[in-house]
């Protein structure tokens, strides 16, 4: 693959990440804005709270879901559309995405 495919490759994947977060933000945190107090974090602090665990273990839980999913598409021997393979890999990178969230949060929380 040339340079200038795979740094097309990387940004398609960037601007589709960064949409579907934007996007999900707005159903997981429907009355989210800036200015006001709506937890973009609330649905993993009560994943949490239910499976009695951390929020990152919580989260780390529903990312393993989407690795699982993904080493099956890689190993498997089938053939996977496109369109298939970029709503994997861009499910797993948010969920990184997140847990760096969730990492800040937690630093300024802490001091």
């Amino acid at each position: 693959m040339r340079i200038d495919e795979f740094n097309k490759a990387v940004k398609e994947q960037l601007l589709t990440c960064e949409n579907l977060l934007l996007n999900k933000g707005h159903e997981y945190a429907p009355d989210a804005v800036e200015i006001n107090e709506v937890d973009r974090l609330a649905h993993f602090k009560k994943a949490a709270a239910i499976t009695g665990t951390t929020q990152k273990a919580a989260l780390f839980g529903m990312l393993a879901k989407h690795i699982v999913s993904v080493s099956d598409m890689c190993t498997d021997g089938k053939k996977y559309k496109r369109d298939r393979w970029i709503e994997k890999i861009t499910d797993s990178i948010n969920y990184l995405l997140i847990l760096r969230a969730v990492v800040e949060e937690e630093a300024k929380d802490n001091g």
